[in-house]
């Protein structure tokens, strides 16, 4: 392959190769920049924080006991078995956590408030089912998309790792789109000079 059309080659897939992996060059870049600079981007993303305290002027009809406790689990993600039960605190209160594959179902024992948590979220509700807050994760959002360029496990770090390589081809032929025209000036700057 002549010098013309190995440049023209390279320039097609330097192209086509940045189109590909842009998106993900992006979120390593954006998540890259919060991870470093956390203090800075955390207070934008912040949402507004919600007092528990106020959990302690309800008045439940009913004994939250492990029975209710378990309806309430049942009632999100019906579609999923209970994996685990475990009884302990949560924020400072006795609680029911249920496990389930998409996440987490915890249940206050003094009150029936619930919170909902999956990897990313956490979602507080009344006994009602009223959601009273939310919340983002966002250093484990940006973690993870960081090192695996996506949210689940699926692909392992598969689009992550596809995306480093892309990053150092890109570089790659970057250089050696930069360096193939000048290469001919040079070579021929070093036969004209004297002995």
């Amino acid at each position: 392959m002549n010098k013309a059309r190995l440049l023209k080659f390279l320039r097609v897939f330097h192209s086509w190769l940045g189109v590909l992996v842009l998106p993900w060059i992006i979120i390593i870049g954006a998540t890259g920049f919060y991870l470093n600079h956390e203090r800075l981007i955390l207070p934008l993303l912040k949402s507004e924080s919600y007092d528990e305290s106020l959990f302690d002027l309800w008045e439940p009809e009913q004994e939250v006991n492990r029975e209710y406790a378990r309806s309430v689990a049942m009632g999100i993600w019906p579609e999923e078995p209970i994996e685990k039960v475990e009884r302990g605190e949560y924020h400072d209160r006795p609680s029911y956590t249920f496990s389930k594959d998409s996440g987490l179902i915890i249940v206050t024992q003094p009150t029936g408030h619930y919170f909902i948590k999956t990897g990313f979220t956490r979602r507080t509700f009344d006994p009602d089912g009223v959601e009273l807050h939310s919340k983002v994760y966002w250093d484990s959002l940006f973690e993870t998309l960081h090192v695996r360029g996506w949210t689940s496990r699926r692909f392992g770090t598969w689009l992550a790792d596809i995306t480093s390589i892309s990053m150092i081809l890109f570089g790659i032929t970057g250089i050696v789109m930069w360096w193939m025209p000048r290469s001919k000036r040079y070579m021929r700057k070093l036969k004209r000079k004297p002995k």
